[in-house]
């Protein structure tokens, strides 16, 4: 690690130095020395949260710098599987990059950046349990309110990039992935049939309607919602906003982490929200209302919001992405049960918005 630098990312827990971290902290707070670091627990998923207790010098105690972070990085043995280092690389550009220009409600984040000869992203952000937030859980479906709130906030994030000259090539985000590009192998991967047949022989496939288990129908409706995506207004969006990676301040304001910063239709992430995250029963009495809390918030932020009913016709046809992720989510990265509960709320609605009639509309 010669003149500094925080490359190369480490990949194995013996490489979270005092060095290592020293470096990675000068990035924002030059000066600045770790004397010592003690791994204090983890918690081991699609990533690795490590919370680590870290022992200052006198600069960085007089900076204010807490002696509790989270580092969350990819130490898992699927770590380097198909498809994790572009989820590392775009966590890591959304609090490197995004989050400076266009706040989120997200932790405060000391260290962010992507190794791409290791395919390593690390993060280091403060411990949102000394915040005293809740953290949300897919096994309890949230409230009208709740979700009124967070797609309040996530509109106003969504309508600083709408369709923005800035997402064109060459400009400030041309070069975030577009999100149904960095997709496609992954879908590709969890299409081939070993791999489909056995989430679908899993309780998950039991959590959804038999209409959406034909393989090849799947991979005609994913070609028509990816095509019909990318006709429409795109925006940087957070990426991955089911309840797993949401949290509440004390004072009741949303919290987004884990983001997969891209670039996509804002609908996407409506459906993806709504349909994951309420009881089924209250999803079919408040989806209206909770799209029209989005178009509302996104028209008084300045964006040419489409009317109710063509709203509506691109939540339906974006279903679709949601059913695939927890259909296909391993259960390294997400619980069986966890699974099931979303793919079962996200069947309900595509079911009862008459998905399939829908997509078949589209060419």
């Amino acid at each position: 690690m010669s003149n500094g630098s925080h490359f190369p990312l480490p990949i194995d827990f013996a490489e979270i130095t005092p060095e290592w971290l020293t470096s990675a902290l000068a990035v924002r707070q030059p000066g600045v020395t770790v004397r010592g670091v003690e791994i204090v627990d983890m918690v081991r998923g699609t990533t690795t949260k490590i919370r680590l207790k870290l022992e200052f010098d006198e600069p960085g105690k007089a900076a204010g710098l807490p002696e509790i972070m989270i580092l969350k990085g990819g130490f898992e043995p699927h770590s380097r599987a198909v498809g994790m280092d572009q989820m590392f690389e775009r966590e890591a550009r959304a609090y490197r990059d995004v989050f400076p220009e266009m706040p989120l409600p997200s932790p405060t984040c000391y260290f962010a950046d992507y190794d791409a000869e290791r395919k390593q992203g690390i993060v280091l952000m403060e411990d949102l349990k000394q915040r005293g937030v809740t953290f949300c859980t897919v096994l309890r479906p949230q409230t009208h309110e709740e979700v009124a709130r967070r797609l309040t906030v996530l509109a106003r994030f969504h309508a600083r990039s709408w369709n923005s000259p800035e997402l064109a090539p060459g400009r400030k985000w041309g070069d975030l992935f577009e999100f149904f590009g960095i997709m496609q192998p992954f879908f590709e991967h969890y299409m081939e049939p070993e791999n489909w047949s056995r989430f679908i022989s899993a309780p998950r496939g039991a959590a959804s309607s038999v209409h959406f288990h034909d393989p090849d129908w799947v991979k005609r409706s994913w070609r028509k919602m990816t095509d019909f995506s990318r006709s429409l207004p795109q925006c940087v969006i957070h990426g991955d906003i089911h309840l797993g990676n949401l949290y509440v301040y004390p004072d009741g304001t949303p919290g987004f982490f884990d983001s997969l910063a891209s670039t996509a239709p804002g609908m996407l992430e409506v459906a993806y929200h709504i349909s994951g995250s309420l009881d089924a029963g209250d999803r079919r009495r408040w989806e209206g209302s909770l799209i029209q809390v989005y178009l509302d918030e996104l028209a008084r932020n300045g964006v040419a919001v489409p009317s109710f009913d063509e709203a509506l016709r691109q939540y339906t046809i974006l279903l679709l992405y949601g059913h695939f992720i927890f259909m296909t989510n391993e259960v390294e990265r997400q619980s069986e049960p966890l699974n099931c509960a979303v793919v079962s709320r996200v069947s309900a609605a595509m079911v009862d918005l008459d998905f399939r009639n829908v997509i078949e509309t589209l060419d």
